[in-house]
């Protein structure tokens, strides 16, 4: 390996105060006014109304210069393929959702459409996602619970499927209208950013969590049994115990489909990696083990002859549009808002990642709206909630995608197959469906090998990581995000508040300077204390850092500041007990005595005026990791220069950023003792104008009585 070529520099200028900076940099004053920000948000012209047309419709912007020679095959082959995977994915999400198969055709079709012409992201697919669809099943089943739709045939009581599946139809379409109204509101008012808060640990934590509780949902498809349904905290763990109970009741021939499907799917998977360089498109495995199920399942008549559980009667044809159910908004609004942050946070994600590989910006605020329009629109045609799948969004890369085209020409496969062919998958089996989710989710659960990884780089994401997957699985989903962004939070506020102290040193013959504990040929500055703390000062932990600092620099600064408070009363005293006496003396002589006697007839006691070396003559504050100062980290700076200054020992800062010199000329730090020319751009320009003081402070010794 070829040695890194080193080259040198000099650099000459004098020691540059913040003042000095100001000056030579010829500092603006000028602000922008509130009214004229809002004149100029407000004003209108031919170039800005045509680019906020291209910004709120990108469609209009790209699509022109579609280019057919670069771009159409791949397109097209990519649209094809993602198309035919929606099918068995859809009609499998829709399991998840609580909701016949066909809805989540519906829901593979209008979206879709409503993306290509709002989105920005040129490589994900958008439809059913697993987690969602989970958090909208469990939304549908609280809602429309079977107990509510039992009706009394001939002495028993039987299940009316039909009503209640049209009413967990309405039930989905109101949380997924609802959420879409969140995402384009959040959109407009520019809150894209609240996808930050939403950390990758947490968001892999969070799915892979979510995952197991879609894995416990189809356990019943999968043994063909029929569960209680139970909601709340724990719900999972008393499923998982009724699904036990219930295991001895298994139907037969409905796991001998599933352990059939679900071998077989691993296989052609298997085979549909190792073929995957060979082959110009992938095989489409789910769908292939779609055709073979249904085939199967009608010649044997296994819905007949072993009560194997089938899809049932698929409509041809679109659902006309339908009003939500708007007094259910008040039940679900917590849902919905659930479903809103966690759909962005996973489209978003994967946008970005595509994003940054090819080359263009992904929009986050657009993209809200994107997907809020999608969900919205979706949710007046029966659709339920929809995000990026990963697993389809690696598809159309792979085969080619290049544009959202290929989102466009999938809805074109899906609303083709709705439409003349829908009718012949009503024979397939609801188990194949179960395993299809199952096998689909093996990349999710993958996410496990994030814990021994994050233990190795940094172990408060790695407890971000397990915390947020136990929140999930003990809690509903909903629940579960809340109570892991809430977590996450908690450990941002630890961090600041359990920041590193240091005591910097100067690295041999240069200007850089670096902790002393961590360096071996660092070397402190000679009387010249230079502190740092790891995260910014603010009212968390400003009482921390006065402690801190006070341990790191030796001395106990209010012992000193009482022994001096304590020697100044003693010389008071002392002065007024001799005036007393000078005035008692000159009265017995009968001489006349001034109000103020000289000061050469008081005895007095005098600091000493040299410096202790065994205190630093000065301290530099790094506050170069500190991005803001509240009220109460201003008057921790001011404190701490008060209090050093009465010793003698002199306070500046170095590596203010311009937000927190502002902070500090706002919040009164400056006065006409208090200038700017203690602050500092560099540690090292602090150092060396400290290095050229005479520091003139009382002795450790005098004002104490004790020694180091």
């Amino acid at each position: 390996m070829a040695e890194r070529r080193r080259l040198g520099y000099n650099v000459h200028r004098n020691i540059l105060d913040e003042e000095e900076v100001e000056e030579l940099a010829e500092k603006s004053e000028t602000k922008t006014s509130l009214s004229e920000k809002l004149r100029k948000s407000v004003r209108c012209s031919g170039p800005r109304l045509k680019r906020c047309l291209f910004d709120s419709v990108p469609v209009l912007s790209w699509l022109p210069r579609y280019s057919l020679k670069q771009n159409a095959l791949g397109d097209l082959v990519s649209g094809i393929s993602v198309g035919i995977m929606q099918l068995p994915q859809g009609m499998a999400y829709a399991l998840l959702a609580s909701v016949p198969p066909v809805f989540g055709l519906y829901s593979s079709f209008y979206p879709v459409l409503l993306y290509f012409i709002f989105g920005t992201s040129k490589h994900i697919s958008i439809g059913t996602y697993a987690v969602l669809s989970v958090m909208i099943g469990g939304v549908s089943e609280r809602l429309a619970p079977d107990s509510d739709f039992m009706i009394p045939i001939n002495g028993t009581e039987e299940l009316d499927v039909v009503a209640r599946d049209a009413e967990r139809v309405r039930v989905a379409a109101t949380v997924t209208l609802l959420s879409g109204l969140f995402q384009v509101l959040l959109g407009l008012v520019k809150f894209g950013f609240v996808v930050t808060y939403l950390s990758e640990p947490l968001v892999r934590g969070y799915t892979t969590g979510a995952a197991i509780h879609v894995i416990v949902s189809q356990l019943k498809y999968t043994f063909g049994i029929t569960p209680l349904r139970y909601s709340g905290p724990l719900a999972l763990i008393y499923t998982v115990l009724e699904v036990c109970y219930l295991i001895p009741k298994t139907n037969v021939g409905t796991l001998v489909v599933s352990i059939v499907a679900i071998v077989g799917l691993i296989l052609l998977k298997e085979l549909n990696t190792y073929l995957g360089k060979k082959l110009p498109i992938p095989i489409p495995v789910e769908l292939l083990g779609v055709v073979i199920a249904t085939i199967i399942s009608w010649q044997v008549n296994l819905n007949d002859k072993y009560n194997v559980d089938v899809v049932g009667l698929i409509p041809s044809g679109l659902q006309p549009p339908a009003l939500p159910r708007a007094n259910l908004f008040g039940e679900v609004i917590g849902d919905a808002f659930a479903v809103a942050v966690v759909g962005y946070g996973i489209a978003i994600s994967m946008g970005r990642i595509f994003a940054l590989k090819y080359g263009y910006k992904v929009d986050s605020n657009q993209e809200l709206i994107a997907l809020g329009l999608s969900n919205t629109v979706g949710g007046f045609f029966q659709c339920f909630a929809v995000s990026c799948s990963m697993s389809r969004s690696m598809v159309q890369e792979s085969t080619g995608g290049k544009t959202q085209i290929a989102g466009a020409l999938s809805a074109v496969v899906i609303l083709f197959i709705t439409l003349w062919i829908g009718y012949l998958f009503e024979e397939l089996p609801k188990a194949m469906l179960a395993a299809i989710i199952y096998v689909n989710l093996h990349g999710i659960l993958k996410q496990f090998l994030d814990i021994p990884a994050l233990w190795k780089s940094n172990k408060i994401d790695m407890v971000v990581w397990v915390v947020t997957f136990i929140l999930t699985v003990l809690l509903n989903p909903d629940l579960g995000l809340a109570a892991s962004i809430a977590f996450s939070m908690l450990t941002v506020i630890f961090r600041t508040q359990l920041p590193k102290y240091s005591l910097l040193g100067q690295v041999p013959d240069t200007d850089i300077y670096r902790p002393l504990e961590d360096y071996n040929q660092v070397k402190a500055v000679p009387g010249i204390l230079i502190f740092r703390s790891s995260a910014t000062l603010y009212f968390a932990n400003a009482e921390m850092y006065q402690e801190a600092l006070g341990k790191k620099s030796g001395f106990d600064i209010t012992k000193i500041l009482s022994a001096k408070k304590k020697l100044e009363a003693k010389r008071l005293r002392h002065e007024k007990n001799a005036a007393k006496k000078a005035k008692k003396d000159a009265k017995k002589n009968g001489v006349a005595m001034e109000e103020k006697p000289e000061e050469k007839n008081i005895a007095v006691i005098k600091m000493d005026t040299e410096p202790d070396p065994s205190l630093p003559r000065a301290i530099i504050l790094d506050l170069s990791p500190v991005n803001f100062l509240d009220t109460v980290g201003v008057k921790t700076i001011r404190s701490i220069h008060k209090d050093y200054g009465q010793i003698g020992i002199e306070v500046v800062l170095a590596g203010c950023q311009t937000g927190v010199v502002d902070n500090l000329q706002t919040g009164g730090f400056f006065n006409d003792k208090v200038t700017k020319s203690i602050l500092f751009s560099t540690i090292h320009d602090a150092v060396l104008y400290c290095q050229s003081q005479n520091q003139d402070s009382a002795t450790y010794e005098e004002i104490t009585g004790t020694h180091f």
